[in-house]
Protein backbone atom coordinates (compact mmCIF):
# COMPACT_ATOMS: atom_id res chain seq x y z
CA UNK A 1 0.00 0.00 0.00
CA UNK A 2 2.82 2.38 0.90
CA UNK A 3 4.45 1.76 -2.46
CA UNK A 4 1.14 2.35 -4.21
CA UNK A 5 0.63 5.65 -2.39
CA UNK A 6 4.17 6.72 -3.19
CA UNK A 7 3.64 5.90 -6.86
CA UNK A 8 0.40 7.92 -6.89
CA UNK A 9 2.20 10.85 -5.28
CA UNK A 10 5.07 10.47 -7.70
CA UNK A 11 2.91 10.45 -10.83
CA UNK A 12 1.76 14.10 -10.64
CA UNK A 13 5.34 15.27 -10.18
CA UNK A 14 6.31 13.40 -13.36
CA UNK A 15 3.41 14.96 -15.22
CA UNK A 16 4.29 18.45 -14.03
CA UNK A 17 7.92 17.90 -14.97
CA UNK A 18 6.88 16.82 -18.47
CA UNK A 19 4.68 19.91 -18.83
CA UNK A 20 7.56 22.08 -17.63
CA UNK A 21 10.07 20.82 -20.20
CA UNK A 22 7.74 20.21 -23.15
CA UNK A 23 8.02 22.71 -25.96
CA UNK A 24 11.40 22.81 -27.75
CA UNK A 25 11.00 19.42 -29.45
CA UNK A 26 7.36 19.86 -30.44
CA UNK A 27 7.84 23.45 -31.59
CA UNK A 28 11.00 22.77 -33.61
CA UNK A 29 9.48 19.76 -35.34
CA UNK A 30 6.22 21.57 -36.11
CA UNK A 31 8.15 24.51 -37.53
CA UNK A 32 9.47 22.11 -40.19
CA UNK A 33 5.90 22.03 -41.51
CA UNK A 34 6.15 25.63 -42.64
CA UNK A 35 5.16 27.20 -45.96
CA UNK A 36 7.82 25.33 -47.93
CA UNK A 37 6.87 22.14 -46.11
CA UNK A 38 3.16 22.45 -46.90
CA UNK A 39 3.95 23.22 -50.54
CA UNK A 40 6.52 20.43 -50.76
CA UNK A 41 4.17 17.79 -49.36
CA UNK A 42 1.32 19.09 -51.53
CA UNK A 43 3.55 18.81 -54.61
CA UNK A 44 4.61 15.29 -53.63
CA UNK A 45 0.99 14.16 -53.33
CA UNK A 46 -0.16 15.94 -56.50
CA UNK A 47 2.74 14.61 -58.58
CA UNK A 48 3.18 11.08 -57.21
CA UNK A 49 -0.01 10.24 -55.34
CA UNK A 50 0.83 8.03 -52.37
CA UNK A 51 4.26 7.00 -53.69
CA UNK A 52 6.18 9.42 -51.44
CA UNK A 53 4.65 8.18 -48.16
CA UNK A 54 7.49 5.73 -47.51
CA UNK A 55 9.91 8.66 -47.27
CA UNK A 56 7.83 10.16 -44.45
CA UNK A 57 8.27 6.96 -42.41
CA UNK A 58 12.04 6.93 -42.81
CA UNK A 59 12.41 10.68 -42.29
CA UNK A 60 10.43 10.46 -39.04
CA UNK A 61 13.11 8.21 -37.56
CA UNK A 62 15.91 10.40 -38.93
CA UNK A 63 14.23 13.59 -37.69
CA UNK A 64 13.69 12.21 -34.19
CA UNK A 65 17.28 11.03 -33.88
CA UNK A 66 18.89 14.19 -35.30
CA UNK A 67 16.86 16.57 -33.14
CA UNK A 68 17.28 14.42 -30.02
CA UNK A 69 21.04 14.65 -30.50
CA UNK A 70 20.97 18.46 -30.45
CA UNK A 71 18.50 18.54 -27.56
CA UNK A 72 20.84 16.26 -25.59
CA UNK A 73 23.84 18.46 -26.37
CA UNK A 74 21.91 21.54 -25.26
CA UNK A 75 20.86 19.93 -21.97
CA UNK A 76 24.29 18.46 -21.16
CA UNK A 77 26.53 21.38 -22.20
CA UNK A 78 24.13 24.30 -21.63
CA UNK A 79 25.36 25.80 -24.90
CA UNK A 80 24.05 26.26 -28.43
CA UNK A 81 25.27 24.33 -31.47
CA UNK A 82 27.01 27.34 -33.04
CA UNK A 83 28.79 28.07 -29.77
CA UNK A 84 30.14 24.51 -29.64
CA UNK A 85 31.24 24.59 -33.29
CA UNK A 86 33.21 27.79 -32.68
CA UNK A 87 34.77 26.46 -29.49
CA UNK A 88 35.78 23.10 -30.96
CA UNK A 89 36.60 23.84 -34.59
CA UNK A 90 37.64 27.48 -34.71
CA UNK A 91 36.49 30.61 -36.50
CA UNK A 92 36.99 29.51 -40.13
CA UNK A 93 34.79 26.42 -39.96
CA UNK A 94 32.25 28.34 -37.89
CA UNK A 95 32.05 31.14 -40.46
CA UNK A 96 31.62 28.56 -43.23
CA UNK A 97 28.80 26.86 -41.30
CA UNK A 98 27.17 30.22 -40.53
CA UNK A 99 27.36 31.27 -44.19
CA UNK A 100 25.65 28.03 -45.22
CA UNK A 101 23.02 28.58 -42.54
CA UNK A 102 22.40 32.21 -43.52
CA UNK A 103 21.87 31.25 -47.17
CA UNK A 104 19.42 28.49 -46.26
CA UNK A 105 17.61 30.51 -43.59
CA UNK A 106 17.17 33.65 -45.66
CA UNK A 107 15.63 31.56 -48.44
CA UNK A 108 13.42 29.86 -45.85
CA UNK A 109 12.28 33.14 -44.23
CA UNK A 110 11.36 34.52 -47.64
CA UNK A 111 9.35 31.35 -48.27
CA UNK A 112 7.44 31.83 -45.00
CA UNK A 113 6.21 35.28 -46.02
CA UNK A 114 5.50 33.99 -49.53
CA UNK A 115 3.31 31.36 -47.86
CA UNK A 116 1.58 34.02 -45.75
CA UNK A 117 0.78 36.02 -48.90
CA UNK A 118 -0.38 32.91 -50.76
CA UNK A 119 -2.76 32.09 -47.91
CA UNK A 120 -4.26 35.51 -47.16
CA UNK A 121 -4.84 36.47 -50.80
CA UNK A 122 -7.34 33.61 -50.92
CA UNK A 123 -9.54 35.63 -48.56
CA UNK A 124 -8.80 39.29 -49.40
CA UNK A 125 -7.85 41.17 -52.59
CA UNK A 126 -4.26 40.62 -53.70
CA UNK A 127 -3.13 44.23 -53.30
CA UNK A 128 -4.60 44.49 -49.80
CA UNK A 129 -2.85 41.27 -48.84
CA UNK A 130 0.48 42.41 -50.29
CA UNK A 131 0.56 46.06 -49.24
CA UNK A 132 -1.38 46.06 -45.95
CA UNK A 133 -1.56 42.66 -44.28
CA UNK A 134 1.98 41.50 -45.15
CA UNK A 135 3.74 44.44 -43.40
CA UNK A 136 1.33 44.10 -40.46
CA UNK A 137 2.19 40.39 -40.02
CA UNK A 138 5.92 41.22 -40.24
CA UNK A 139 5.54 43.85 -37.50
CA UNK A 140 3.54 41.46 -35.32
CA UNK A 141 6.24 38.79 -35.61
CA UNK A 142 8.92 41.35 -34.72
CA UNK A 143 7.05 42.55 -31.62
CA UNK A 144 6.21 39.03 -30.44
CA UNK A 145 9.88 38.04 -30.30
CA UNK A 146 11.53 41.29 -29.26
CA UNK A 147 8.95 42.48 -26.73
CA UNK A 148 7.88 39.19 -25.18
CA UNK A 149 9.60 36.47 -23.14
CA UNK A 150 10.66 32.96 -24.06
CA UNK A 151 7.85 31.47 -21.94
CA UNK A 152 5.16 33.59 -23.61
CA UNK A 153 6.52 32.84 -27.08
CA UNK A 154 6.63 29.14 -26.29
CA UNK A 155 3.01 29.13 -25.11
CA UNK A 156 1.94 30.97 -28.26
CA UNK A 157 3.70 28.46 -30.50
CA UNK A 158 2.35 25.46 -28.57
CA UNK A 159 -1.20 26.71 -29.08
CA UNK A 160 -0.43 27.36 -32.75
CA UNK A 161 0.74 23.74 -33.02
CA UNK A 162 -2.86 22.61 -32.52
CA UNK A 163 -3.93 24.35 -35.74
CA UNK A 164 -1.94 21.76 -37.71
CA UNK A 165 -4.68 19.27 -36.85
CA UNK A 166 -6.80 20.81 -39.63
CA UNK A 167 -4.74 18.83 -42.15
CA UNK A 168 -5.90 15.58 -40.56
CA UNK A 169 -9.47 16.79 -41.12
CA UNK A 170 -8.61 17.51 -44.77
CA UNK A 171 -7.18 14.02 -45.22
CA UNK A 172 -10.36 12.52 -43.77
CA UNK A 173 -12.58 14.67 -46.02
CA UNK A 174 -10.60 13.47 -49.06
CA UNK A 175 -11.86 9.88 -48.50
CA UNK A 176 -8.60 8.21 -49.55
CA UNK A 177 -8.17 4.58 -50.49
CA UNK A 178 -6.66 3.50 -47.16
CA UNK A 179 -5.54 0.12 -48.48
CA UNK A 180 -3.35 1.77 -51.12
CA UNK A 181 -2.15 4.31 -48.58
CA UNK A 182 -0.90 1.55 -46.27
CA UNK A 183 0.65 -0.40 -49.14
CA UNK A 184 2.65 2.55 -50.45
CA UNK A 185 3.70 3.43 -46.91
CA UNK A 186 4.97 -0.03 -45.99
CA UNK A 187 5.83 -1.62 -49.34
CA UNK A 188 6.27 1.18 -51.90
CA UNK A 189 6.20 0.55 -55.64
CA UNK A 190 9.00 2.11 -57.68
CA UNK A 191 8.04 0.80 -61.10
CA UNK A 192 6.05 3.83 -62.26
CA UNK A 193 7.88 6.82 -60.83
CA UNK A 194 8.68 8.19 -64.27
CA UNK A 195 11.70 10.36 -65.03
CA UNK A 196 14.63 10.18 -62.60
CA UNK A 197 15.35 13.92 -62.36
CA UNK A 198 11.97 15.08 -60.97
CA UNK A 199 11.80 12.03 -58.70
CA UNK A 200 15.18 12.77 -57.10
CA UNK A 201 14.19 16.44 -56.89
CA UNK A 202 10.99 15.50 -55.05
CA UNK A 203 12.78 13.19 -52.60
CA UNK A 204 15.21 15.98 -51.65
CA UNK A 205 12.25 18.35 -51.51
CA UNK A 206 10.44 16.15 -48.97
CA UNK A 207 13.50 15.33 -46.87
CA UNK A 208 14.81 18.91 -47.09
CA UNK A 209 11.66 20.27 -45.49
CA UNK A 210 11.54 17.55 -42.82
CA UNK A 211 15.12 17.75 -41.51
CA UNK A 212 16.43 21.31 -41.77
CA UNK A 213 19.78 22.95 -40.96
CA UNK A 214 18.10 25.72 -38.97
CA UNK A 215 16.05 23.21 -36.96
CA UNK A 216 19.21 21.70 -35.51
CA UNK A 217 20.40 25.09 -34.28
CA UNK A 218 16.98 26.15 -33.03
CA UNK A 219 16.24 23.15 -30.82
CA UNK A 220 19.62 23.28 -29.09
CA UNK A 221 19.43 27.04 -28.51
CA UNK A 222 15.86 26.81 -27.21
CA UNK A 223 16.91 24.05 -24.79
CA UNK A 224 19.66 26.36 -23.53
CA UNK A 225 17.36 29.40 -23.44
CA UNK A 226 14.77 27.46 -21.45
CA UNK A 227 17.42 26.36 -18.95
CA UNK A 228 16.79 22.61 -19.20
CA UNK A 229 19.25 20.57 -17.13
CA UNK A 230 20.74 17.10 -17.75
CA UNK A 231 18.49 15.55 -15.08
CA UNK A 232 15.45 16.66 -17.11
CA UNK A 233 16.84 15.05 -20.25
CA UNK A 234 14.56 11.99 -20.28
CA UNK A 235 11.45 14.18 -20.39
CA UNK A 236 12.99 16.32 -23.13
CA UNK A 237 13.59 13.20 -25.19
CA UNK A 238 9.88 12.34 -25.01
CA UNK A 239 9.08 15.86 -26.20
CA UNK A 240 11.48 15.54 -29.14
CA UNK A 241 10.28 12.11 -30.27
CA UNK A 242 6.62 13.05 -29.96
CA UNK A 243 7.31 16.23 -31.94
CA UNK A 244 8.96 14.23 -34.75
CA UNK A 245 5.99 11.84 -34.89
CA UNK A 246 3.37 14.60 -34.75
CA UNK A 247 4.92 16.80 -37.44
CA UNK A 248 5.41 13.93 -39.86
CA UNK A 249 1.92 12.63 -39.18
CA UNK A 250 0.70 16.02 -40.40
CA UNK A 251 2.99 15.72 -43.44
CA UNK A 252 1.56 12.24 -44.06
CA UNK A 253 -1.97 13.69 -43.95
CA UNK A 254 -1.13 16.44 -46.46
CA UNK A 255 0.34 13.95 -48.95
CA UNK A 256 -2.67 11.67 -48.52
CA UNK A 257 -5.08 14.57 -49.06
CA UNK A 258 -3.37 15.92 -52.19
CA UNK A 259 -2.51 12.43 -53.46
CA UNK A 260 -6.19 11.53 -53.31
CA UNK A 261 -7.71 14.69 -54.74
CA UNK A 262 -5.08 16.19 -57.04
CA UNK A 263 -3.10 13.24 -58.43
CA UNK A 264 -2.42 12.77 -61.34
CA UNK A 265 -3.71 16.10 -62.67
CA UNK A 266 -2.24 18.38 -60.02
CA UNK A 267 0.11 21.09 -61.25
CA UNK A 268 0.80 23.44 -58.35
CA UNK A 269 2.67 26.74 -58.61
CA UNK A 270 2.43 27.63 -54.92
CA UNK A 271 0.87 26.37 -51.70
CA UNK A 272 -2.14 28.66 -52.12
CA UNK A 273 -2.96 26.90 -55.38
CA UNK A 274 -3.21 23.63 -53.47
CA UNK A 275 -6.04 25.14 -51.43
CA UNK A 276 -7.73 26.50 -54.57
CA UNK A 277 -7.42 23.15 -56.33
CA UNK A 278 -9.31 21.44 -53.50
CA UNK A 279 -12.47 23.54 -54.03
CA UNK A 280 -13.94 21.67 -57.04
CA UNK A 281 -13.08 18.21 -55.69
CA UNK A 282 -13.50 18.56 -51.92
CA UNK A 283 -15.56 21.71 -51.44
CA UNK A 284 -14.97 25.16 -50.01
CA UNK A 285 -14.69 23.99 -46.40
CA UNK A 286 -11.75 21.69 -47.11
CA UNK A 287 -10.02 24.43 -49.10
CA UNK A 288 -10.59 27.00 -46.34
CA UNK A 289 -9.12 24.90 -43.57
CA UNK A 290 -6.16 24.01 -45.83
CA UNK A 291 -5.52 27.74 -46.33
CA UNK A 292 -5.88 28.43 -42.59
CA UNK A 293 -3.33 25.71 -41.92
CA UNK A 294 -0.99 27.26 -44.50
CA UNK A 295 -1.26 30.71 -42.89
CA UNK A 296 -0.59 29.27 -39.43
CA UNK A 297 2.36 27.20 -40.66
CA UNK A 298 3.87 30.18 -42.49
CA UNK A 299 3.59 32.44 -39.43
CA UNK A 300 5.07 29.64 -37.30
CA UNK A 301 8.10 29.47 -39.58
CA UNK A 302 8.37 33.24 -39.88
CA UNK A 303 8.99 33.32 -36.13
CA UNK A 304 11.24 30.30 -35.64
CA UNK A 305 13.54 30.47 -38.68
CA UNK A 306 14.82 34.05 -38.19
CA UNK A 307 15.01 33.34 -34.47
CA UNK A 308 17.16 30.28 -35.16
CA UNK A 309 19.45 32.36 -37.37
CA UNK A 310 19.84 35.07 -34.73
CA UNK A 311 20.60 32.43 -32.11
CA UNK A 312 23.22 30.70 -34.25
CA UNK A 313 25.14 33.75 -35.49
CA UNK A 314 25.31 35.46 -32.09
CA UNK A 315 26.41 32.22 -30.40
CA UNK A 316 29.07 31.71 -33.07
CA UNK A 317 30.48 35.18 -32.37
CA UNK A 318 30.04 35.00 -28.60
CA UNK A 319 27.44 37.81 -28.40
CA UNK A 320 24.40 38.04 -26.14
CA UNK A 321 21.18 36.43 -27.35
CA UNK A 322 17.69 35.55 -26.11
CA UNK A 323 14.00 36.16 -26.73
CA UNK A 324 12.77 39.44 -25.23
CA UNK A 325 16.21 41.07 -25.17
CA UNK A 326 16.21 44.75 -26.06
CA UNK A 327 18.52 46.23 -28.70
CA UNK A 328 20.88 47.61 -26.02
CA UNK A 329 21.14 44.17 -24.37
CA UNK A 330 21.58 42.07 -27.54
CA UNK A 331 22.11 44.37 -30.55
CA UNK A 332 23.35 41.68 -32.96
CA UNK A 333 20.61 39.22 -31.99
CA UNK A 334 17.81 41.76 -32.47
CA UNK A 335 19.51 43.18 -35.56
CA UNK A 336 19.78 39.85 -37.40
CA UNK A 337 16.21 38.90 -36.53
CA UNK A 338 14.87 42.29 -37.66
CA UNK A 339 16.95 42.28 -40.84
CA UNK A 340 15.64 38.88 -41.94
CA UNK A 341 12.02 39.84 -41.23
CA UNK A 342 12.28 43.20 -43.04
CA UNK A 343 14.16 41.90 -46.09
CA UNK A 344 11.88 38.89 -46.49
CA UNK A 345 8.74 41.04 -46.40
CA UNK A 346 10.26 43.41 -48.98
CA UNK A 347 11.30 40.55 -51.32
CA UNK A 348 7.84 38.99 -51.28
CA UNK A 349 6.12 42.36 -51.75
CA UNK A 350 8.36 43.11 -54.75
CA UNK A 351 8.06 39.67 -56.40
CA UNK A 352 4.52 38.49 -55.66
CA UNK A 353 4.24 36.59 -58.96
CA UNK A 354 7.08 34.22 -58.07
CA UNK A 355 5.57 32.69 -54.93
CA UNK A 356 6.04 29.09 -56.05
CA UNK A 357 9.78 29.47 -56.65
CA UNK A 358 10.19 31.45 -53.42
CA UNK A 359 8.37 28.80 -51.38
CA UNK A 360 10.06 25.68 -52.77
CA UNK A 361 13.64 27.06 -52.93
CA UNK A 362 14.59 26.48 -49.26
CA UNK A 363 13.68 22.79 -49.41
CA UNK A 364 16.32 22.21 -52.06
CA UNK A 365 18.88 24.62 -50.56
CA UNK A 366 18.35 23.12 -47.10
CA UNK A 367 18.56 19.56 -48.41
CA UNK A 368 21.89 20.26 -50.09
CA UNK A 369 23.40 22.17 -47.12
CA UNK A 370 22.09 19.86 -44.39
CA UNK A 371 24.99 17.34 -44.56
CA UNK A 372 27.45 20.09 -43.55
CA UNK A 373 25.56 20.73 -40.32
CA UNK A 374 24.94 17.03 -39.64
CA UNK A 375 28.64 16.16 -39.93
CA UNK A 376 29.68 18.89 -37.47
CA UNK A 377 26.85 17.94 -35.11
CA UNK A 378 27.81 14.25 -35.10
CA UNK A 379 31.47 14.97 -34.51
CA UNK A 380 30.54 17.11 -31.51
CA UNK A 381 28.07 14.71 -29.88
CA UNK A 382 30.63 11.90 -29.95
CA UNK A 383 33.26 13.87 -28.01
CA UNK A 384 33.31 12.28 -24.56
CA UNK A 385 35.12 15.35 -23.20
CA UNK A 386 31.97 17.39 -23.96
CA UNK A 387 29.21 14.86 -23.47
CA UNK A 388 30.60 12.41 -20.90
CA UNK A 389 28.29 9.40 -20.66
CA UNK A 390 25.76 11.10 -22.96
CA UNK A 391 27.69 10.47 -26.20
CA UNK A 392 25.80 8.76 -29.01
CA UNK A 393 25.03 5.07 -28.80
CA UNK A 394 26.14 2.88 -31.74
CA UNK A 395 22.53 2.67 -32.98
CA UNK A 396 22.16 6.46 -32.98
CA UNK A 397 25.44 6.82 -34.86
CA UNK A 398 24.39 4.31 -37.52
CA UNK A 399 21.06 6.09 -38.16
CA UNK A 400 22.52 9.60 -38.04
CA UNK A 401 25.52 8.83 -40.26
CA UNK A 402 23.31 6.91 -42.68
CA UNK A 403 21.04 9.96 -42.94
CA UNK A 404 24.07 12.16 -43.61
CA UNK A 405 25.49 9.86 -46.29
CA UNK A 406 22.08 9.53 -47.98
CA UNK A 407 21.66 13.32 -48.07
CA UNK A 408 25.14 13.71 -49.59
CA UNK A 409 24.38 11.08 -52.26
CA UNK A 410 21.01 12.69 -53.05
CA UNK A 411 22.64 16.11 -53.34
CA UNK A 412 25.26 14.72 -55.74
CA UNK A 413 22.48 12.96 -57.68
CA UNK A 414 20.52 16.21 -57.90
CA UNK A 415 23.54 18.06 -59.26
CA UNK A 416 24.10 15.21 -61.70
CA UNK A 417 20.55 15.41 -63.00
CA UNK A 418 21.10 19.04 -63.94
CA UNK A 419 23.24 17.76 -66.84
CA UNK A 420 20.73 15.12 -67.90
CA UNK A 421 18.32 15.62 -70.82
CA UNK A 422 15.01 17.23 -69.86
CA UNK A 423 12.98 14.03 -70.24
CA UNK A 424 15.30 11.87 -68.12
Amino acid sequence: MLKRIQSVRFLPSRVWLLLAVIGPGLITANADNDASGIFGYSQAGAAYGYRMLWIIVLSTVALGISQEICARMGAVTGRGLADLIREEYGVKITLFAMLALLVANFATTVSEFAGILAAIQLFVPHEVARLVIMPFVGLAVFLLVTRGTYRKLEKFLLWASLVYLVYIVDAYLAHPHWGRVMKETIAPSFGHVGAIKPYVFMIINVIGTTITPWGQFYIQSSIRDKGIKPEEYKMVRLDVFFGAFFTNFIAFAIIVCCGTLLFPNGNLNDAGEAAKALIPVAGGFAATIFAIGLFNASCFGAITVPLSTAYAVTEALGWESGVGRRIKEAPLFVGIFSFLIFCSVVVVMCFPSNLGNLIILPNIVGGVLLPIILVLMLLLVNKRRLMGQHVNTPVYNVIAWATTVIMILLSVALLGTLFMPAGS
